[in-house]
């Protein structure tokens, strides 16, 4: 298929022009589309790293840890590389074959080496404080074990913020027996996000203001934009709900591109990468999104692509014109480009605040014009966990809800199932509504027969004459629930009259202050299941734009599953979070006052995980394959960093076969220190 951009040679461009593109494509939509209009230009910086990955192969590896003066933005700043490289060497390894890795840290601090997703004794796992004390200013540690698995994976600091500042490097490790992937060249394409700003100041900003990079919050203009669109009342009664919650529906990333530049291989967007093929190839393309804090959306327009690969295990191929890749995932796509064309490898950040480009080409002069970005994704009720299916409001007494003025017929209740709903019993007070309209009235999927259900919502509306005693939501007895402190729709309450149900019965909450604690500012009273789910901002690209969206329902394994046992127990872990105070934790407890979660050794476990934040969370279990639950028991697919999206819940099966101290955390940098739990096999 020819690509549907135009083809264009090179033209150069003046670092100057690249700085302010720079900005504009950040802060300016009408920019943004000019950027993109044109070809990649070439050398856009003097001292941009080289286009393609150095390689090293063989048995025993030497890596040296050090500071750089890098430039990716038209201003120096200082990285943290190996072996003077940004990003670090590509370790090629043989499946079956024991390698040495000689590690000596010239930092002026500590320093580590994690191998991600590789299977290995605990010793060597490379996280500071858990199986080893780090690697001190000046010494040397070496790392030795043998390779057991094959596929694409990738390696990074597990100290400080050194992951954001550069150490991060790719490892492809040759399968022992014939690859079944057919493909003729090979890439490597690393994702990444760099910032000139250091890390702790970020972390720093974040913590006195968590969405201080955040330059999309509502604006007046928008309000007046969603009242045309959906009525004064519609418009205010959401406007409050998120007010109430003290969140916001367009946060969707904690760092932007307001300080990020997006990096593919080490090259900014100015320049991009290019890869070369030649006629009738099958070109591998393994992607590893290397990334601090980004989560990408990757797309090559024009091309199909067929996921062959992901986190390093070989799956059923999957043909997808589209794919979400969370921190730390990695993909393997096989794609057959035509000769006399290019093609612009795509990767979006998630907040569409920024991307990178890769240009694949037959041809060293032909270039790929640059896509537009899609519209930018608002969260939604779901993404909240809500849902209004099981309310009974047969007792509710409204005879304080003034209701006069207000256009019923834009009225839209969402996604509540008020089949039950005894109208006789309501007392709408002092608004009479002898003309309203009830044939365009909905209440969200009711069963209401001649009821047009598609235009009727009721919001976050303050309802402050409603006896709340009289209201029960679903099977949840809330007669206990303080609800003076309730918004309808805010998805909160007190503890009182709740108890920790939902937080399993592991006891770690031993005294309350707030709503779960003050680590939790909201909580997923109806999560959904994020298998199908392509997330926020994806979930239409079938039908709007004809792009198929890869999902985790689509992976199955390419073997069957090796552990054929049924989990003897199930760990159900809530994600959580207090983003007004950016605070994270897992059921509600910070890494440092939590105990460690016990595994024995040889048991066939499930994890259940409970997204309660509004936040897309990559959950990173160390040592042990996260097995993901997609439906077919027979061909379970085996994964080490699981994504789960907003408001969602999804599991996996763990066979516990690795005895030691095992990390299990978020690999968003900046959620660690408080989404993070020691995992113990004994």
């Amino acid at each position: 298929m020819k690509s549907q951009y135009m083809i264009k040679p090179m033209t150069q461009t003046t670092n100057s022009e690249l700085n302010n593109s720079r900005r504009r494509f950040v802060f300016g939509a009408s920019a943004m589309l000019a950027l993109m209009s044109t070809p990649f230009p070439k050398n856009a910086f003097a001292n941009a790293l080289s286009q393609s990955l150095s390689q090293l192969s063989g048995k025993v590896f030497d890596l040296s840890i050090d500071y750089k003066m890098v430039n990716f933005t038209g201003k120096s700043a200082r990285a943290t590389v190996v072996n003077q490289l940004l990003p670090a060497p590509l370790l090629r390894w043989k499946e079956g074959e024991t390698v040495t890795l000689r590690v000596k840290n010239n930092l002026d601090q500590d320093s580590s080496i994690h191998w991600h997703g590789i299977i290995l004794p605990t010793e060597m796992d490379g996280v500071p404080g858990f199986s080893f004390d780090g690697i001190k200013p000046g010494e040397t540690f070496e790392y030795q074990f043998t390779v057991q698995q094959s596929g694409t994976y990738w390696y990074h600091s597990h100290s400080g913020y050194q992951e954001q500042t550069g150490l991060f490097g790719a490892i492809v490790i040759d399968p022992a027996t014939p690859d079944p992937v057919i493909y003729d060249r090979d890439y490597v394409i690393m994702l990444s996000d760099w910032s000139d700003e250091a890390p702790e100041n970020i972390y720093a900003k974040l913590k006195k203001q968590a969405d201080y990079y955040n330059y999309r919050e509502r604006t007046v203009m928008d309000f007046f934009s969603d009242v045309n669109k959906n009525g004064l009342a519609n418009t205010w009664n959401a406007r409050s709900m998120w007010n109430n919650a003290r969140m916001s529906d367009s946060d969707i990333s904690d760092v932007t591109g307001s300080t990020y530049t997006y990096l593919m291989n080490g090259n900014p967007p100015q320049q991009g990468w290019q890869g070369l093929f030649e006629q009738g190839e099958k070109v591998r393309l393994r992607f590893i999104n290397s990334s601090a804090m980004t989560i990408f959306d990757v797309r090559i327009p024009g091309l199909k692509m067929s996921v062959v690969a992901s986190d390093g295990q070989n799956i059923q191929p999957v043909s997808v014109d589209e794919f979400r890749i969370g921190v730390a995932e990695t993909y393997d796509v096989v794609i057959e480009p035509e000769v006399d064309n290019a093609y612009c490898i795509f990767a979006q950040s998630i907040d569409r605040t920024g991307f990178t480009v890769g240009n694949l080409t037959s041809d060293a002069s032909l270039h790929a014009l640059i896509p537009p970005m899609d519209p930018r994704p608002v969260l939604s009720h779901s993404d909240m966990g809500m849902d209004m299916s099981g309310m009974d409001m047969s007792g509710m007494d409204m005879s304080g809800m003034d209701m006069s003025g207000m256009d019923h017929s834009k009225m839209d209740m969402g996604a509540g199932d008020m089949s039950g709903m005894e109208h006789s019993k309501m007392n709408m007070g002092g608004g009479d509504m002898p003309s309203m309209d009830h044939s365009k009235m909905a209440m969200g999927g009711g069963d209401m027969p001649g009821m047009d259900h598609s235009k009727m919502a009721m919001g976050g509306g303050d309802m402050p004459g409603m006896d709340h005693s009289k209201m029960a939501m679903g099977d949840g007895d809330m007669s206990g629930m303080d609800h003076s402190k309730m918004a309808m729709g805010t998805a909160k309450a007190t503890v009182s009259g709740l108890g920790l149900a939902g937080f399993g019965s592991n006891n770690e909450i031993k005294h309350i202050d707030t709503e779960f604690g003050p680590q939790v500012d909201m909580r997923a009273d109806a999560p959904k299941s994020g298998l199908h789910d392509p997330g926020i901002g994806l979930r239409d690209h079938q039908q709007q734009f004809n792009r198929k969206v890869l999902t985790y329902g689509d992976i199955k394994g390419l073997h069957p599953t090796y552990d054929t046992r049924q989990p003897s127990r199930e760990i159900q872990l809530h994600l959580t979070g207090n983003m007004n105070r950016y605070m994270w934790s897992v059921n509600g407890v910070k890494f440092m006052d939590a105990a460690p979660l016990e595994f024995e050794y040889g048991e066939r476990l499930r994890i259940t995980l409970v997204n309660d934040t509004m936040m897309t969370h990559p959950m990173h279990l160390h040592g042990m394959w996260s097995e993901l639950e997609t439906g077919d028991a027979d061909f379970i697919p085996r994964k080490h960093t699981v994504l789960v999206q907003p408001g969602s819940k999804i599991s996996y099966l763990v066979t516990a076969d690795a005895k030691g101290q095992w990390a299990y955390h978020c690999h968003l940098l900046f959620h660690m220190p408080g989404m993070f739990r020691k995992v113990v096999v004994k």
